[in-house]
């Protein structure tokens, strides 16, 4: 019997009202003090230059997989939508539990579909277009229909994109696994054991779809092995599209664990109109210290502006310095008695032993998660995945966090944000200077430089950038980190080499 799906109803565009998305305004923001510098931006006509993509038949397939806060997380039992809502839910935090099992670490909470707009202040208020204009630019522009997974259209084989929505909570290396068997069922509905997909991903959603393409459905090994990519995911992966992916980790990680995360990122320390991820939220969410920065891209500024070796990996180092809520003695003391803010999950709740058990397996995890990213084949032979990276470089980006000791208060301060200082050796330090030390070009998010994959080590694999990342093609564009998936330039270079690339 042959298998149909449901026309779905065309996308409407935003109706443009005087409300603006606080991300664009975030962007005028940061343009008012330059405006000479920004003036009028120039966007290429997707429309006329992909005139003829609708029609043609026969391109690969596309996997659509979002970053950070990309996907819904809802109540699996009462569809309450938890992620993204304006105020925190009565019975469901964000919060995960927390023991050293991060594997059974589970509420009530799944993932739903991709946020494609959300709302930030209720019916009336600002309305974000987060992943809406990506989706509309496969069908609009690239000649694309959306399939369901578990029940796939006939030709779902190709001109084809399925989304995957995952809980970007939990731990990348869970989801990417996740990804490999939806994928190899979706092939077994499809009768095409042979059918690879070209993946387009924002942000994390990059990582997952790398640890997929080099170990498939594998775990990490154990700690005292080495990771030994063998490019299980071929099979299903021809090619990953990354925007603004963190290959080398993003600095802004330890910032969210500092602070907590909002995706208002322009006004992200004036307004938080939006529900966000609290810093009790991302100390439970594996997922956030696999952003951290690798070994080659870590870079930490004492008061002198001189390097200072850190092991981000340890968690005496983050004891230290009084890093996360796992170290605040206010919140360890709260988590103790049960009341601890954020932790609203009954089964968030658990002893302090369990907390700093959960807290250095979260760490060792990460640190085996960035070594399997970051191996190479040691045969020599070339990657059978080829990526292509799509990114900005005009906003300053967090590289190297400054940390410092305030003598009077008896305790380390961490700087993620410039300011003017006095240095230990007597020099006054100006805002300007800080800003050139701490900061790198990037996307506001994550810099060039990590997207790139500069700094990890090994041999270069690409022929076109020296980078040990098999990079096939790179563009960049101005933008910011949670745009750049809308961003028209970028989506032209991605397009043009997605519709052009039709199945044998």
């Amino acid at each position: 019997m042959s298998r149909k799906t449901a026309p779905r109803p065309a996308r409407r565009l935003p109706h443009l009202t005087h409300h603006t998305s606080l991300i664009t305004l975030g962007v005028v923001l940061l343009c008012a003090p330059l405006l000479g510098a920004c003036g009028a931006r120039r966007t290429p006509d997707l429309g006329r230059i992909f005139a003829g993509a609708r029609e043609r038949k026969g391109k690969r397939p596309v996997i659509v997989i979002p970053g950070i806060l990309g996907s819904r997380i809802v109540n699996r039992r009462t569809g309450e939508v938890v992620w993204p809502s304006l105020f925190r839910s009565d019975v469901d935090g964000l919060s995960l539990p927390t023991t050293p099992d991060l594997a059974a670490n589970r509420d009530e909470l799944v993932a739903a579909r991709i946020v494609e707009a959300a709302k930030l202040a209720g019916k009336f208020g600002p309305e974000v277009y987060v992943y809406y204009y990506l989706i509309r630019a496969l069908e609009d522009y690239g000649g694309y229909h959306e399939g369901d997974w578990n029940n796939p259209p006939e030709d779902g084989d190709a001109d084809t994109f399925y989304v995957f929505a995952y809980d970007w909570r939990r731990d990348n290396v869970e989801s990417a696994r996740l990804l490999v068997r939806q994928v190899e069922a979706l092939k077994l509905r499809l009768g095409r054991p042979d059918l690879r997909f070209n993946i387009v991903a924002h942000s994390m959603g990059g990582l997952v779809a790398r640890y997929a393409a080099m170990y498939g459905d594998r775990d990490l090994p154990a700690s005292d092995e080495s990771p030994r990519p063998d490019w299980a995911g071929s099979n299903f992966v021809s090619k990953i599209f990354m925007f603004g992916t963190p290959n080398g980790g993003s600095a802004e990680a330890l910032a969210v664990l500092l602070e907590g995360y909002s995706v208002t990122e322009g006004l992200r320390r004036r307004v938080h109109l939006l529900n966000k991820l609290s810093r009790e939220d991302v100390m439970t969410a594996p997922s956030i210290y696999q952003l951290l920065p690798h070994t080659g891209q870590a870079r930490f500024l004492d008061s002198n502006l001189r390097p200072l070796a850190v092991d981000l990996y340890d968690p005496e180092t983050w004891r230290r310095y009084g890093w996360s809520a796992a170290n605040d003695p206010e919140f360890r003391e709260a988590y103790a008695r049960g009341t601890a803010r954020g932790q609203e999950a009954p089964t968030g709740h658990g002893t302090l032993a369990e907390l700093d058990a959960f807290f250095e397996m979260a760490l060792e995890r990460a640190r085996r998660f960035h070594e399997a990213l970051d191996a190479r084949v040691e045969d020599g032979r070339d990657a059978p995945v080829r990526l292509f990276a799509f990114g900005g470089d005009c906003e300053e980006t967090l590289a190297a966090p400054v940390i410092l000791r305030d003598e009077r208060a008896g305790r380390w301060v961490t700087l993620t944000r410039p300011k003017s200082l006095k240095g230990d050796d007597g020099r006054k330090l100006p805002r300007s200077a800080m800003v050139r030390a701490m900061y790198a070009p990037g996307d506001g998010r994550v810099t060039r430089d990590s997207l790139m994959g500069l700094g990890l080590g090994g041999a270069r694999q690409s022929a076109l950038y020296e980078t040990p990342l098999p990079v096939a093609y790179a563009a960049f564009a101005c933008g910011l980190h949670s745009d750049l998936q809308n961003n028209k330039t970028l989506q032209d270079n991605a397009l043009t080499l997605l519709v052009n690339e039709l199945m044998n």
